[in-house]
C-alpha cells in the first residue's frame, strides 16, 4: 500500500527523487530487475577463484555458446552478470577498457578491485543524475592480484569483497546455503562441486549440469572456462 501511495505521489518518476520514507524507489526497482536474471555463484578457494553461471536458456534455436554470460576484463579478471544484460555489457566493455589503459600506461596487470571501483562509481553516477534509469544490474567480479579475490558490485554503486555470495535467482536461499557448507580452505575443485550441489538442491528437477558454466581463475593468473558437464 505504502509502495503505491508513492507512486501516486510520484516519487518513481524521477530515479533520482527520494521518497518520504528514504527510499529511491527506481534504485529499488533496478535492484528487484536483478532477481528476474538467472543465478551466478562465486567461490574463493585456496588455489584460485571459481564463478558458477546458469544459462538457463530453454529455447532449443539458441546456440549455447553465444548465450555465455562469464565476460574476460584482462587474463587475470572475469566478470558475471545477473539482471539486464545488455546493461552489463556496456559496464564489462568499460572494465575491459579501464584494464587495457593500466596495462598501457604501466606495463603492469592492473588490480582487481580498482576496476571494481571504477565500474562502481559509474554504477552510483547513474543513481545521482536526471534523465538517465539505473543500471539494471548487479556483477560479480573475480580475480587473482596476489591472493584469489571476490567482489560484487549492486544497483547503488555500493561494492564489498566476499569469500562466496551469488546473485540472480533465489540470490538469498544461495547465500544461506553457502553460510552453511562454505569453509575456508577449498580447493578450486570442491568449490565447483559445492556450488553445482546448492544448484541442484534449489533448482530440484529442473537441474541440467550441461547448462552452467564455470570460469577458474589460479594462480598462473590465466581464466580458463569448463562447462558444467566436466564435473558431472
Amino acid at each position: 500500500m505504502e509502495d503505491m501511495q508513492h507512486q501516486q505521489m510520484g516519487y518513481d518518476r524521477v530515479a533520482t527523487m527520494f521518497a518520504p520514507d528514504g527510499h529511491i524507489l527506481q534504485v529499488e526497482y533496478a535492484g528487484k530487475t536483478i532477481r528476474l536474471g538467472s543465478a551466478s555463484m562465486g567461490i574463493v578457494c585456496t588455489d584460485g577463484v571459481v564463478i558458477v553461471s546458469d544459462r538457463r536458456q530453454k529455447d532449443k534455436l539458441i546456440i549455447e555458446k553465444s548465450a555465455n554470460k562469464i565476460f574476460e576484463i584482462d587474463d587475470h579478471i572475469m566478470a558475471v552478470a545477473a539482471g539486464i544484460i545488455s546493461d552489463a555489457r556496456v559496464l564489462v566493455d568499460k572494465a575491459r577498457v579501464l584494464a587495457q589503459q593500466h596495462r598501457v600506461t604501466y606495463d603492469s596487470a592492473p588490480n582487481t578491485e580498482s576496476i571494481v571501483k571504477d565500474i562502481a562509481d559509474v554504477k552510483q553516477q547513474f543513481t545521482q543524475y536526471g534523465g538517465a534509469r539505473p543500471f539494471g544490474v548487479a556483477m560479480m567480479f573475480a580475480g587473482f592480484n596476489g591472493e584469489p579475490q571476490l567482489f560484487t558490485t549492486d544497483v547503488t554503486g555500493n561494492y564489498l569483497k566476499y569469500k562466496a555470495n551469488a546473485i540472480g535467482e533465489n540470490d538469498e536461499k544461495i547465500r544461506d546455503k553457502l553460510r552453511e557448507n562454505y569453509r575456508d580452505g577449498m580447493s578450486v575443485e570442491e568449490g565447483i562441486r559445492l556450488a553445482l550441489g546448492i544448484f541442484r538442491d534449489i533448482q530440484g528437477e529442473e537441474f541440467n549440469v550441461n547448462r552452467f558454466d564455470i570460469g577458474i581463475i589460479g594462480s598462473d593468473k590465466r581464466l580458463t572456462k569448463k562447462s558444467g558437464e566436466d564435473f558431472a
